[in-house]
């Protein structure tokens, strides 16, 4: 049961992530999609109110520790994720992208 639950928030958590950069208003959104308003609208809140619960823990280096960028490229922000996994976001990233692939990842922890 708790598998499908998971299932079921990483596609509504998808599905608002898609509303918010369509520009589409939620009722045109829903209407395309043959979702009821009233269905969008509780999922949304049920995102919202689950991830203000949340923290993440943030771990700074000592600086004997980080890694010294290339000269040519960007400094880049690193998420890390559950079960030893991490994400390298480059200066100049989608925010909209990078919300629906750690909604994915969430999904699969």
């Amino acid at each position: 049961m708790r598998h499908n639950n998971t299932e079921q928030c990483a596609k509504w958590r998808g599905l608002v992530l898609e509303q918010l950069s369509s520009g589409q208003t939620v009722a045109a959104f829903c209407r395309d999609r043959g979702i009821r308003d009233s269905q969008f609208y509780d999922w949304k809140k049920r995102i919202r109110e689950g991830e203000a619960a949340k923290f993440v823990e943030v771990k700074v280096k000592e600086p004997s520790e980080q890694r010294k960028p290339a000269p040519e490229r960007y400094p880049s922000i690193e998420i890390r994720l559950g079960k030893g996994r991490s994400l390298f976001v480059e200066s100049g990233f989608d925010a909209n992208h990078l919300r629906a692939l750690l909604a994915v990842l969430e999904a699969e922890a």
